[in-house]
């Protein structure tokens, strides 16, 4: 494991939009699950040797440091960068004892996964939960095992990740599916985004959180597309995107009008939540004390 150095991890977020979360908290720096399609390949991240985890120097303590200053409590989000529960995690335990300080020091956690790692660690986020809002996000974008194992190649398998979310469900821990990127005709399909919700289902998740489309920067667009014909040489995928959306930025796909009816329907028919605004009612809504400052994302 190679370390960075770091003189804050835990850092205000601009807004409390996304999730309700408050603060943000990275430990790790890269990632290796291997997905072609991820945003924080992006050049300006600058995060360089992307595919390399190397772990935060003295993490804990600055950590702790960090809690301690911070006058208002409030929920902390991890995985908007690296992901926190990388393979390298189940030995490291940083996230595990970062989870700690967390409860120790009276703030939520809001977490986001592309593992069942996650499940380890329900114990910290049961004490956790007892004082503050927990937000557990797993990323499934596909149940298509064989796709999966293309386009996320050192993730867990979307099985494992759905059998995290029923682990968390059982202990009572808020905990639903991140169903995004959806990738323009790869994923847009309504078999696929259906399917997705009806394992949610079945695992009990509390809510999915939808985006038909993806985010293509410049440089991780390069990447993408490259992949694309080396795992899909049969069609020609990077022509489609490029017919269909040009140099956007955003790659909304073309079926989402359509995807957002049917999923929609779904969700409502299971009873599970998707949109922003409810999902962060339904984890926050039993902690009304003012430092939650709940009232302002409603």
């Amino acid at each position: 494991m190679e370390y960075v150095p770091a003189k804050t991890i835990v850092t205000k977020t601009k807004s409390s939009d996304w999730f309700g979360i408050d603060y943000n908290m990275n430990i790790y720096r890269g990632c290796c699950h291997g997905c072609i399609y991820c945003d924080s390949r992006s050049e300006c991240y600058r995060i360089d040797r992307f595919d390399t985890v190397r772990a935060k120097e003295n993490a804990l303590p600055i950590i702790r440091d960090d809690l301690r200053r911070k006058v208002k409590k409030g929920v902390v989000g991890t995985g908007s960068m690296s992901d926190p529960y990388n393979p390298f995690e189940k030995d490291l335990e940083l996230t595990r004892h970062a989870l700690e300080l967390l409860d120790a020091f009276g703030f939520g956690a809001a977490i986001a996964t592309k593992s069942d790692l996650i499940a380890r660690d329900v114990d910290i986020l049961g004490q956790i939960r007892e004082h503050s809002p927990v937000l557990c996000k797993i990323t499934v974008t596909t149940t298509d095992e064989a796709l999966a194992g293309k386009i996320e190649s050192g993730a867990p398998s979307p099985q494992k990740r759905l059998e995290a979310v029923a682990a968390l469900h059982k202990n009572g821990i808020f905990a639903g599916i991140l169903l995004m990127p959806v990738l323009p005709f790869l994923e847009d399909s309504l078999a696929n985004v259906l399917g997705v919700v009806e394992e949610a289902h079945n695992a009990g998740a509390d809510f999915i959180y939808p985006a038909f489309g993806m985010t293509l920067r410049a440089n991780q667009r390069i990447w993408y597309f490259e992949k694309l014909k080396a795992l899909f040489g049969d069609k020609d995928y990077p022509e489609q995107y490029r017919r269909t959306f040009g140099g956007q930025y955003r790659c909304i796909s073309p079926n989402a009008r359509k995807l957002w009816t049917a999923f929609s329907e779904k969700c409502e028919k299971y009873h599970i939540l998707y949109r922003m605004k409810d999902i962060v009612h339904a984890y926050k809504g039993n902690y009304t004390d003012g430092q939650l400052d709940l009232f302002s994302l409603l």
